[in-house]
């Protein structure tokens, strides 16, 4: 019974079943142990391991090998790999398939370096071993290192295999490695590896990571035509490299269309600032009787965003209702940033309130927070703040843009002075320059220039011409002349030929009745042809 449920993958199930059981005081076999130990390993729930580590050794078969493999697996899985790592060690008797399990826990918890140490004690080394390292080596982004032990493997007489291959031209094209890249290359059309459609489809993808749009035309050429993996790989290549014309030219000549192809080329014209494109192509997508899924509906929600349609874009989210579309974190973030940038927050709102609890990820509350901020609802924003340390929601960088600007609109000087205190002593988040921008702003709203000044000049890094000229707007507004001098030639130095801090400059010592200066700084903005940044709207509809 319980073996038929595992089967079918009916975990739940099998567990009540298991639980039965032992109340109907039936023992378990080994073989039941088994099956439930696999069936707890889906839930990620180590108190289930732990409970029937027990059993096996209340019933005196933990030492079996199969038993306390799956036990290892199970730990491993749900992030116990400390416990398996004792449960390996205590066993009797341990055989290959027990070493790479045990390998296979730590690559796959980032610990790389004591799955090595454990690597080189495995007596008979097969090719799972290996590829083991190699896998854990580029999950840590150590393209060297896998590299280094690829080369090992073959020196030891094992033969390369068509997973190992993609995996590390897969690293290769993400990690812009051209190099081993070709050789990688070389090795797959030595090998005869290029006539399976799936290795052709990463090279593909491997040229088109690096730039090499010609070569991954050329691939495709040399391969088989039939294969609308490749096909794909070529559109999404192009538009990676903001190629969207000549992608819109493979899509059409693509013989059948799958929702990835519609979805790529959907996301090419939303992410390139051509949104009307974008929608008239998902109208035609639907039309055509396929169904968008999950990452469809993010790029037309943020189609929609950029254009402010808010009719468009309740229609849209009924749409996604009416259809039974998934809702993961990714497509509820879009849903709340297109409510806020089209002018309802109540409806970002409204909609954030009814998902906070199914969130797992950042994702959601930093569309609130952020669009909040941008509506001028600081409390709310810093109320929402504060919901995700119950919701043991980590934030990220982005989370507190979103805050730090919301205190500078509403001039909150305490409580944006604590929340970047603590970025990096409570949430171990490093600021980066945009937050060093946020305070400036928002010390220099509030008149404490010295202030902000200070900070630009302890910041880590150098200050970028957005921060200086922050400050002498500010120093515009309040009238000082003295720190508005300093950040005007800061400016200057970094771009001389930039007319706005001249004009700035000009203004301020206008206001401060020094027509001298004024006259020196306008003759230096006609004498050397500074640059005048035209000015924009955004209206919403």
């Amino acid at each position: 019974m319980i073996m038929g449920l595992v089967q079918n993958e009916c975990f739940r199930e099998a567990l009540e079943v298991f639980k039965d059981m032992r109340s109907d005081g039936v023992v378990p076999n080994d073989l039941t142990l088994v099956n439930v130990i696999y069936a707890c390993s889906h839930f990620g729930e180590i108190l289930n391991c732990r409970m029937i580590h027990a059993i096996a050794i209340k019933l005196f078969v933990e030492g079996l090998v199969l038993v306390s493999t799956n036990l290892m697996r199970a730990y491993c899985l749900c992030s116990g790999v400390g416990e398996a790592r004792r449960l390996f060690d205590r066993m009797p008797e341990v055989n290959l398939v027990s070493w790479n399990v045990m390998l296979n826990g730590y690559a796959k918890a980032g610990l790389v370096d004591m799955a090595r140490e454990l690597f080189e004690r495995v007596p008979d080394k097969d090719v799972i071993s290996w590829g083991t390292m190699i896998d854990g080596y580029i999950l840590m982004n150590r393209l060297h290192e896998a590299l280094v032990m690829y080369r090992a493997m073959l020196r030891s007489g094992l033969a390369l295999n068509e997973i190992l291959v993609v995996n590390l031209v897969s690293a290769c094209g993400r990690l812009n490695a051209i190099g081993d890249g070709w050789q990688l290359h070389g090795m797959v059309v030595k090998k005869g590896f290029d006539c399976y459609n799936f290795i052709q489809t990463t090279i593909i993808h491997f040229y088109a990571a690096c730039g090499m749009m010609d070569l991954a035309c050329l691939q495709f050429e040399v391969g088989a035509k039939d294969h609308l993996e490749s096909w794909n790989a070529l559109v999404s290549g192009f538009i990676k490299n903001r190629m969207v014309d000549q992608a819109r030219k493979i899509f059409d000549d693509m013989p059948e269309r799958d929702v990835f192809s519609w979805s790529t080329m959907i996301s090419g014209y939303a992410q390139t600032d051509q949104s009307r494109i974008a929608l008239e192509l998902f109208h035609k997508m639907v039309a055509s009787g396929i169904k968008p899924n999950e990452v469809t509906m993010v790029s037309v929600f943020s189609a929609i965003a950029t254009l402010g349609t808010l009719k468009e874009g309740r229609w849209a989210h009924e749409y996604i209702c009416n259809e039974s579309i998934p809702l993961n974190d990714n497509l509820r973030a879009a849903l709340i940033d297109m409510y806020a940038k089209c002018g309802s927050i109540n409806s970002a709102l409204q909609f954030f309130n009814q998902i906070r609890d199914k969130t797992f990820s950042v994702s959601p509350w930093n569309a609130i927070i952020c669009g909040l901020a941008s509506h001028g609802h600081a409390s709310m924003c810093l109320d929402v703040f504060s919901d995700m340390q119950r919701y043991n929601i980590k934030p990220n960088p982005i989370t507190f843009i979103g805050v730090l600007s919301a205190c500078c609109h509403a001039g909150l000087v305490e409580p944006g002075r604590r929340i970047f205190r603590i970025m990096k002593s409570a949430y171990n988040v490093e600021p980066d320059i945009k937050h060093y921008g946020c305070m400036v702003d928002l010390l220099g709203r509030a008149g404490l220039l010295e202030e902000a000044e200070e900070m630009i000049r302890s910041m880590p890094m150098k200050a970028d011409i957005v921060i200086w000229g922050t400050l002498l707007a500010a120093c515009r507004t309040h009238g000082d002349v003295n720190i508005g001098e300093r950040a005007a030639e800061s400016l200057a130095g970094l771009a001389p030929s930039h007319g706005g801090g001249k004009v700035l400059l000009s203004n301020i010592y206008a206001d401060a009745g020094r027509w001298e200066d004024v006259s020196l700084v306008r003759r230096a903005i006609q004498n050397q042809r500074m640059e005048r940044m035209p000015g924009c709207s955004g209206v919403i509809r």
